[in-house]
């Protein structure tokens, strides 16, 4: 059988590491829901700027093998 004052000390420990895992969990559940609005953010920005058209005549060019390098 074990002594009284070791299970409570084991008892102890695992009651602060709980405590520490908890605080992790709810810390990286944050951040994941900040980074899943930053998606969603980026994810929008995205499709505003596949809907926008050509600037007039600044771009048009189909490949990048058709325009000319800046020294021409």
């Amino acid at each position: 059988m074990e002594h009284p004052n070791n299970t409570e000390q084991r008892l102890t420990d695992l009651e602060i590491k709980a405590s520490f895992t908890e605080d992790l969990v709810d810390s990286l559940n944050q951040i994941v829901a900040r980074q899943q609005q930053q998606i969603d953010l980026l994810m929008a920005e995205v499709s505003h700027l596949r809907r926008q058209e050509p600037d007039g005549g600044a771009g048009g060019f189909s490949s990048l093998r058709d325009e000319l390098p800046p020294h021409y």
